[in-house]
This record gives structure tokens, C-alpha cells and sequence, in this order.
């Protein structure tokens, strides 16, 4: 088993397209299925199901992404450390990072960064994932924190973690005490949602739409610590991720699923530029935090899922 095998076996992971994959790591569709077939004959189990113009993975090839996924970054992170030995980050960094990511674990990432790199000034800019793409692709801003670019191919993007989106309510709510809520139930409830521009607004509409269910639209905010404060202080609904819901006092938690709205952050970068050696610090930090708060680790997600 080679490096190159596990590389191609992600590519079609996240594609689920031999043509889209064969496209992603610069190798003929035909290549690309050999060595597929090659890493499934030595692991002796078949990774993906061919149906048609479908591939589907398997449950095999599901237990090695997961425990793949990260291995990779940190393999990647590992020789870019090796060919900057002796480099001290320094200078200055830019990083764009969406606002439940900036009220939530940005805090503890440049905490522990800035422990270790004092040397370096970070400016750390919260935005909406299509002005933060922009920004990246630019090159105005080197990292950021976000979700799976759409229509930019110029961006790549690290898979870091899962996080379900639930209601967030007062004690006082007539939701407050259930232990799940479809839905679809959510129809007609006076909520607080992202503003339009949003890529979370977008994806919630398609999730509230499929289930044939309209809220009651009374606020758009996308700034974390206003919603969760509205939310207790009169008496409203929003659908947060779970990771914020405990930031103010006085809100919980009401699970949401049929289905689960699932989002997964990640790194961004400007697609074949070359990182500085802050940025790749920065990184690092980033995957520590993730893997010290052991969050649910990342798998393929579904188009639409995570916009």
C-alpha cells in the first residue's frame, strides 16, 4: 500500500465520481480505478460500489475514511514542517472564520497559537462564507475557517469535524422540554434565522422546505452572542449549532432531526499557493483543538449539506 493509494481512495471519497476524483488529483479515470482496485485488493474488501453512474461507498470503505481523514492532513502538515525546519513563524496572518466558529472554538485555537507563537499578529476577520471565499481566493486573506466552497475551484478545503444544528430555547419556550423535535414541527414557530446571505440560512431553507415547513421568520442575526442572547430574553427560537447553545446562560438545547441538519467546518486555503509558515502553524493548532475536544470526526458529506 502506497501513499498515492489512500490519496486517490480519499479523492473518490469526497467526489463519489471517478471523473470528478480523477480530475481532483490530476490522473486519468482510468488510473485512478486501477489503483482503487489495487488498494481494494490488498485490503481484500471492496471500498465502493459500482451502480451504473453511481458510486456508493461501502461499509469497508466508510471505516477507513474515518479513521483516514485526518491522517492524511497530519502527514501533509508533518512535510511541510520538515522542509520549513529551522523557520519561525512570524510577520502576520490573516484569518476569515464564520461566526459560530469565532464565538465557539476560535477562542481556544488562538489561545493556544498565540502561547506558542508570540511573534505573529493574527487579525482575525468573521465572515459569511461567499465574502470569506472571495477574500481567500484573493489572496487579501490566507486561511479561513468555513465550509465546503461552492463554484470556487480555485479553494481547497480540510474536512475538521460534524456539528448538528438544534433549537436553541429559553427555559420558559413550550419546546423547552422535549426530547427531540422533527422538523417539520418547526412550521409556523416565531424563530430568529441567519440572514439570507448566510450559507447556513440557505441550507436550513432547504432542509425546512423539504419537510413542507415555514417558520415564522422574526429576526435575522448572523453574530452568535446577539441571537442566543435573544433567544432567552424574549422567549424566541434559532437553530444554532450545538457547540454554541452554552455560551449564554439561560438557553438549551432541543436535538432536532428527520432530519438532522448537519454541517461540517473546515480549513480553506487558495488552491496550489504555498502557504508561510505562520498560516501552516496556525493549521496545526487548529487540527489539535479539534482532536484535543475529540469532536466528531468529518465523513462525506452530502451536496447542499453544509453550505
Amino acid at each position: 500500500m502506497e501513499l498515492r493509494h489512500l490519496r486517490y481512495f480519499m479523492a473518490l471519497a469526497e467526489e463519489l465520481s471517478f471523473t470528478r476524483a480523477a480530475g481532483k488529483v490530476h490522473v486519468t479515470q482510468s488510473t485512478l480505478s486501477h489503483q482503487i482496485k489495487q488498494l481494494e485488493d490488498e485490503i481484500g474488501r471492496p471500498l465502493f460500489e459500482r451502480t451504473g453512474r453511481r458510486v456508493v461507498m461501502t461499509e469497508a470503505g466508510k471505516a477507513l475514511l474515518l479513521r483516514l481523514d485526518g491522517v492524511l492532513g497530519v502527514i501533509d502538515e508533518s512535510v511541510r514542517a520538515a522542509k520549513g525546519s529551522g523557520d519561525a513563524p512570524s510577520g502576520s496572518l490573516r484569518v476569515a472564520t464564520t461566526p459560530t466558529f469565532s464565538a465557539g472554538l476560535m477562542p481556544a485555537c488562538l489561545a493556544a497559537f498565540m502561547r506558542q507563537h508570540e511573534s505573529v499578529h493574527v487579525t482575525v476577520l468573521e465572515l459569511l462564507a461567499d465574502a470569506a471565499e472571495a477574500e481567500i481566493e484573493s489572496s487579501r486573506i490566507e486561511v479561513g475557517i468555513g465550509y465546503t466552497p461552492s463554484q470556487r475551484t480555485g479553494l481547497s478545503f480540510e474536512p475538521l469535524y460534524i456539528e448538528e444544528m438544534v433549537l436553541a430555547v429559553s427555559p420558559r419556550h413550550e419546546l423547552a422540554g422535549r426530547r427531540h423535535l422533527r422538523l417539520a414541527e418547526l412550521h409556523r414557530q416565531r424563530l430568529i434565522l441567519n440572514t439570507p446571505q448566510s450559507a447556513t440560512r440557505r441550507m436550513l431553507e432547504e432542509r425546512l422546505a423539504a419537510v413542507n415547513a415555514s417558520p415564522i421568520v422574526v429576526a435575522e442575526i448572523d453574530a452568535i452572542q446577539p441571537t442566543l442572547e435573544l433567544v432567552r430574553a424574549a422567549g424566541l427560537g434559532a437553530i444554532v449549532s450545538e457547540h454554541v447553545v452554552s455560551l449564554v446562560p439561560g438557553v438549551t438545547a432541543v436535538p432536532l432531526e428527520e432530519p438532522t441538519p448537519l454541517r461540517t467546518p473546515g480549513i480553506v486555503w487558495k488552491r496550489d499557493a504555498r502557504a508561510s509558515v505562520a498560516c501552516r502553524a496556525f493549521a496545526a493548532t487548529v487540527r489539535r483543538t479539534i482532536a484535543r475536544l475529540k469532536l466528531r470526526p468529518p465523513v462525506r458529506a452530502r451536496p447542499g449539506q453544509d453550505r
